[in-house]
């Protein structure tokens, strides 16, 4: 019955019809709850994250130690994440009380292993030559991409003026050639 003064009157006489028909009984509150008042909290930036998946991460990591935590600009990145660069990312705001631990959380080094229910254990990969856990990810492929360019190049009309365009090549020769537009 906490919400009953948020009803509106139609719904109210629904409730009281409902309990009714079961026949439970049913006394209507007689006072609005104390609703505590708003709390004001300043918040403190600890981080800036290009990478809303990212950013989601490291909230829930601070929420699961008990610290309140607010993703500014998250919204905003959701609806268009080439946004994020423009303003300046994804800031991670933690209660000014809460720095320092949120700090120390979020510098922790990844763990090496860990144990997951039902499953073998699982490490992190390594790199093959200083055996580091701090790696990432580099395209292979981009060579790949430069020779096929070459080799298949793409045309595309530009048009410079009224009654000229060019067939421009990115990669290889340039070609141009004038269209007559009557």
């Amino acid at each position: 019955m906490a919400d009953w003064h948020s009803l509106l009157p139609e719904a109210r006489i629904a409730l009281a019809a409902e309990f009714a028909s079961r026949r439970m009984e049913f006394t209507e509150p007689s006072t609005i709850p104390d609703e505590a008042p708003p709390e004001f909290r300043e918040l403190v930036t600890v981080r800036r994250y290009r990478d809303l998946s990212e950013a989601i991460v490291a909230r829930a990591v601070l929420e699961s130690a008990g610290i309140f935590c607010f993703l500014k600009d998250e919204n905003l990145v959701r609806l268009d994440w080439q946004v994020s660069n423009f303003i300046g990312g994804i800031r991670l705001q933690v209660a000014s009380t809460d720095v320092d631990a949120a700090e120390e959380i979020l510098s922790q080094p990844v763990p090496t292993e860990f144990a997951v229910p039902d499953q073998p254990g699982f490490s992190q990969p390594r790199c093959p030559r200083c055996t580091s856990i701090d790696i990432t990810w580099e395209r292979q492929g981009r060579k790949a991409a430069l020779a096929s360019l070459y080799f298949f190049p793409c045309h595309c009309p530009v048009v410079l003026s009224p009654g000229t365009a060019t067939a421009a090549t990115f990669v290889g020769s340039m070609k141009s050639t004038k269209l007559d537009r009557r």
